[in-house]
């Protein structure tokens, strides 16, 4: 099923195979299109155009595809790969992820996934985001008899038990509270600024991939 109204691709498993083929192609047809002219822009220009056409892409409803099959997360960051590749002119197979860290400082593909998760929880825990997904964040200590526990004091969100392995973990019900309660106690702070947490959230998860 290919879902116009938001531009992802459906399949009736939720493996979303569909949508990651047919996105990396779209992205592997830019980068190819970019590539013809990249010989006349400057590195800030050729980056400006890929995350355009690329990176933005990526990170578009990426949300729906956490956890999905490692083959299809590779998949995307062999297109984040190569985007990177082509802004910074490396050859094919050189070692990118150095580049990717202290060059681009660019997030891999699992990072941007948490990322966006955590700042769509950061949201709804701060009743910015729609009613639909506020409504599926409570806290701990709103819990009766949880409220001395150390989970509350730490902002923990509720992670309903899922009645699947496979899909249930999958949903934002389950997502947006397990990557929450992921986050360091700083960051669970409720008088951080939604600027605040995203400069801070990224530095986090930038360590997480890179230097752990």
């Amino acid at each position: 099923l290919d879902n116009l109204s938001i531009g992802v691709v459906i399949d009736k498993e939720l493996t979303f195979a569909s949508h990651v083929r047919k996105l990396a192609g779209n992205c592997f047809y830019q980068l190819r299109q970019i590539r013809t002219i990249r010989h006349s822009l400057s590195k800030s220009s050729a980056q400006t155009l890929v995350h355009a056409f690329v990176t933005s892409r990526l990170d578009y409803c990426n949300a729906v595809l956490f956890h999905i099959a490692s083959s299809h997360v590779c998949k995307l960051q062999r297109v984040l790969n190569a985007a990177a590749r082509l802004v910074t002119q490396k050859l094919k197979y050189d070692h990118i992820t150095p580049t990717m860290r202290d060059d681009l400082h660019w997030l891999p593909v699992v990072k941007r996934i948490d990322y966006k998760i955590a700042v769509i929880t950061y949201r709804c825990i701060h009743q910015s985001a729609p009613k639909y997904l506020t409504e599926l964040c409570h806290h701990t200590a709103s819990l009766q008899g949880r409220s001395r526990l150390r989970s509350s004091t730490h902002r923990d969100l509720i992670v309903p038990r899922s009645k699947t392995s496979t899909y249930g973990p999958r949903s934002f019900a389950s997502a947006g509270p397990t990557v929450w309660n992921s986050l360091p106690p700083q960051l669970r702070l409720s008088n951080l600024t939604i600027e605040t947490f995203c400069k801070a959230l990224k530095s986090m998860l930038f360590q997480r991939a890179y230097f752990i």
